[in-house]
């Protein structure tokens, strides 16, 4: 054949793919023309409030809110949540973690600067506003250990000034900040449990085989062997707290079963009473007598998250918390007389919203706030539990979320196939589960369908199912989700060659394993903070991991030996990066501890080396995952438009959803529809 006819040839070819292309976008943007578009800034800003706490002497309602755009600590009196003041004065990168000590009139609250996780514990005297760093260090992650209301004044805090790789334990002064050394953690000891007196009682150290030892306090100033966790129960298997007189020690267990199941211990005798078990998955979230510190309910998650009451008050109450409606309910907060809780609730399709619940008044539920009150009436979906098999048999916990305009009868199931995303979540040793996503209704709103996957190596369903993700990392792992993509084309949610993979972290490191290891599986990919070389991964995780080395070693291969390092080198996408033919989108945080940027860097590097386009978005004031609202906003606007050409859903566009962000794109920002133009505009601001 002549050289003309090859070009021709291949000119009718492009032409023809480029049209059956435009057709497919037209097609999925159509599908969603009539729902109406919710803005990205209504999904990803600031919520209006969050986290509400009350204060354990029932006084003070607390919560976060922005103040000039960045989230603070506001305080209200629980008679009044109308006279609120803000008590912190963050301009940077807001606050997200905080809670009341049992001093009146005090909060504290941890910040980290520029996500490096280099967590701060600061306090603040809520009356006059005065905030004080008590770990003051550098290179220094606090680690909050006890409070207690025998000692409100102080507070228990791990330290790791002195050695990166472990805590010592100090007692802090709260008005002065002055630390006093309880422990100097000599004996590689990885976690605590103090009582409400603050003498150690028991603790946890990392054993070479990735097992743990738990020790109890000799009464001598040293430590004695209490119990042994082997190896392949180390996820499940845990001393998790005291009662406030200290003679009951509280523990999961998985040790001859599967699920990890609630005991409580008798201290003196040893003795163990079976408190509650659940063969579908592991005893999770607990309620506890603020006082006593009895548990009193203990939840399962296995589709949906589900409260089983240990005593018949804690049911009445729970019974009546559940009238709220077909959603989920928690408990952010009681009062030490336990007169006055704190109540959430929300669905998949309801953002969560705040109630006070006031037991010493007959039960009265009175609605505080909802967290984005401007959602309501928007056309935010549902989210449909599934249980997939795997090709091996095993039962993988998923959720669906479906575009309004695809299940016209709200049945869960695609009247007809739409794009996907796969969304794998970070971890890998976490879970997804049923609840409102801001992910999951922007994806939707714009026509795509979702698919979350807790793939084998996940937690929560008991230790079998995390310990079968051993060793198969890019392997097994990476096959339940292509079989999880096999279930939804089966059931006429999608087609096969219209889904796109995306995720953080973990889900980071499976979107380059789908786009170099399985290079036609996906349409296109979306990797936010995921490792590309294992080996780097491992050679530089933060120092105080030390005490979860050897399971990650176990897990994943150990990098100390031969063989495990060509085993890391092989589950690597970074030696496959020339295998890429998919457009693929990396976001990455410049400070991030845990995938350090070089991580992004290697594989973007490698792809440039065989002229293979990428576009790099990077954040030179975040870590592992975008913290700061105007970043997270400014990343899924890239997303949107990446996607929308991709799979040819309707895009938003950029519009001012730079506003305020770091946004920097060192590579490829022609890949995305708009990006080069909204980059000329923008004045990057850097906050840490």
């Amino acid at each position: 054949m002549h050289r003309h006819s090859i070009t021709a040839t291949a000119l009718l070819l492009s032409l023809s793919i480029s049209t059956a292309l435009a057709q497919d976008q037209a097609a999925a943007a159509q599908q969603v023309a009539g729902t109406e578009l919710i803005p990205r800034d209504l999904l990803f800003g600031n919520p209006e409030r969050s986290s509400v706490l009350i204060s354990p002497d029932g006084k003070t309602l607390s919560w976060l809110a922005p103040v000039d755009g960045v989230m603070n600590v506001w305080v209200a009196p629980a008679a009044d949540p109308t006279r609120a003041k803000a008590v912190t004065a963050d301009k940077a990168r807001g606050i997200r973690n905080y809670f009341w000590s049992y001093q009146p009139g005090v909060l504290l609250y941890l910040r980290d600067s520029g996500g490096d996780e280099d967590f701060h514990l600061f306090s603040v005297d809520v009356a006059s506003g005065k905030a004080t760093d008590l770990t003051p260090f550098p290179k220094t992650t606090a680690q909050v250990v006890g409070t207690s209301h025998a000692h409100p004044e102080s507070i228990l805090v791990g330290m790791n000034d002195r050695d990166q790789k472990w805590h010592d334990l100090y007692r802090v002064d709260l008005a002065s900040g002055k630390r006093t050394l309880v422990e100097k953690n000599e004996d590689e000891i990885g976690g605590y449990l103090v009582d409400d007196g603050y003498a150690l009682r028991f603790a946890t150290k990392s054993r070479p085989d990735g097992g743990q030892e738990v020790l109890q306090a000799d009464g001598q100033g040293g430590w004695k062997p209490y119990d042994t966790i082997p190896f392949e129960d180390s996820q499940t298997t845990m001393p998790v707290g005291l009662t406030t007189d200290g003679k009951t020690l509280y523990s999961l267990d998985s040790r001859g079963r599967n699920t990890a199941a609630l005991y409580a211990v008798d201290v003196a005798s040893g003795g163990k009473k079976l408190l509650f078990e659940d063969k579908r998955a592991d005893a999770g979230n607990a309620l506890t007598d603020p006082k006593t510190g009895v548990v009193q309910a203990v939840a399962v998650d296995y589709l949906r998250e589900e409260w089983n009451p240990l005593d018949a008050g804690i049911g009445a109450d729970l019974k009546k918390l559940q009238a709220l409606g077909p959603g989920e309910v928690g408990v952010n907060a009681r009062t030490y007389d336990d007169r006055t809780w704190i109540v959430t609730y929300s669905a998949a399709e309801t953002p969560v919203s705040y109630y006070r619940y006031d037991r010493g008044d007959g039960g009265k539920l009175t609605k505080l706030f909802s967290a984005r009150p401007a959602l309501e009436g928007k056309p935010l979906v549902p989210q449909w539990p599934q249980e997939i098999r795997s090709r091996d048999g095993l039962n993988l916990v998923s959720y669906l979320t479906l575009p309004q305009a695809a299940d016209a009868n709200n049945d869960g199931k695609a009247d007809a196939p739409v794009p996907m995303v796969l969304m794998v979540h970070g971890g890998p040793w976490a879970r997804d589960g049923y609840g409102y996503s801001g992910y999951a209704q922007w994806l939707a709103n714009r026509g795509y369908a979702t698919l979350q996957v807790n793939f084998r190596g996940s937690t929560g369903f008991g230790k079998e199912f995390t310990n079968a993700g051993n060793g198969e990392w890019a392997a097994k792992m990476h096959d339940d989700l292509l079989d999880a993509v096999q279930w939804a084309v089966k059931s006429g949610v999608t087609t096969q060659d219209q889904v796109a993979i995306m995720g953080g972290s973990y889900g980071g490191y499976a979107t380059l394993v789908g786009v170099t290891f399985t290079p036609d599986a996906f349409k296109c990919g979306v990797d936010i903070v995921g490792p590309s070389n294992l080996n780097t991964l491992l050679s530089t995780v933060p120092a105080y991991w030390a005490s979860f080395y050897e399971q990650l070693a176990k897990r994943m291969g150990d990098p100390r030996t031969e063989d495990g390092k060509k085993w890391l080198v092989e589950r690597s996408p970074l030696s496959r990066a020339d295998r890429i033919t998919k457009p693929l989108l990396i976001g990455q945080g410049a400070n991030d501890p845990r995938v350090k940027q070089a991580e992004a860097d290697q594989i973007v590097n490698a792809m440039q080396a065989k002229n293979i386009p990428v576009t790099y978005v990077l954040f030179p004031d975040e870590g592992h995952g975008f913290a700061r609202p105007a970043n997270n906003k400014a990343f899924n606007a890239v997303t949107e438009g990446f996607l929308g050409q991709c799979l040819g859903g309707r895009v938003e566009p950029i519009g001012d959803d730079f506003e305020g962000s770091s946004i920097s794109v060192p590579t490829g920002a022609g890949g995305v529809p708009g990006l080069v133009e909204a980059l000329k505009t923008h004045k990057q601001e850097i906050k840490k």
